[in-house]
């Protein structure tokens, strides 16, 4: 990749700073380092776009992807890392994705729901957090059941347990920590969906540094680099996304 021009550089960070998300709620792409500060996948593609721009850089965290999507509507982010969805894309500008997950469903361990296409059914619960590339997918496919929401995952889990809901929707990794914690559950095989986690900024922007955005993306696939920050934060259930077509 070419150095950045002065106006991609305004483009990416107006405000002379690289506002980024990162979301917390999806622990396959961020998690909580021993000081506190976010550590994982996403924070580092954040630390390494902000070295290549030559700007500062901010992060905001956030719990669930519906909140950072309310964000980059409001004006507050400059960069993303969100699942592509029609919804958001109709406010982002989207990359290829860098890393693809699942999702699945949780469900009690003597449920009569076994596959994923059982709980399609009339009369199911399920609890997914508001505004989630999952609860977003499921709004457009689910045809009989119910979806019930909470404003973040975890929120959304403890509902599903509490209330002794019939599933739980989400990504598979997260699901499979708390069943393992918390036995009388269990994930289903198979998934509902690839959620393709990308990188994106608000529409709007030059379309150069949209540009610059997903050469960016590619070079740090095809470099290892998303492989090896995988592997540090251990995700090794994260499959890197292909070369964009």
């Amino acid at each position: 990749m070419s150095n950045p021009s002065p106006d991609v550089v305004k483009a990416f960070a107006p405000t002379g700073t690289l506002r980024v998300s990162i979301n917390l709620g999806n622990t396959v792409l961020a998690q909580r380092a021993p000081d506190g500060s976010p550590a994982g996948i996403t924070p580092e593609l954040a630390r390494e776009l902000s070295k290549r721009l030559g700007v500062p850089l901010a992060i905001e965290t956030f719990d669930a992807a519906g909140k950072v999507f309310e964000a980059i509507k409001a004006g507050r982010i400059d960069v993303a890392f969100l699942a592509v969805e029609p919804v958001r894309a109709a406010e982002i500008d989207f990359t290829a994705p860098y890393v693809l997950i699942e999702g699945t469903y949780l469900v009690a361990k003597n449920s009569a729901l076994k596959e994923i296409e059982d709980v399609d059914k009339p009369g199911v619960k399920i609890a997914v957090a508001t505004g989630s590339a999952y609860d977003l997918y499921l709004s457009r496919t689910i045809k009989n059941a119910t979806l019930v929401r909470e404003p973040s995952g975890p929120q959304a889990l403890a509902m599903f347990k509490r209330d002794k809901l019939d599933a739980a929707g989400g990504v598979r990794q997260p699901l499979v920590e708390f069943a393992a914690a918390n036995p009388e559950y269990r994930v289903m095989p198979g998934r509902f969906m690839a959620i393709q986690q990308a990188m994106g900024m608000p529409k709007g922007r030059a379309a150069a540094a949209v540009d610059y955005l997903k050469a960016f993306v590619e070079e740090m696939k095809a470099s290892g680099f998303v492989a090896d920050a995988l592997k540090r934060s251990n995700q090794p259930d994260a499959q890197v996304a292909p070369k964009a077509q």
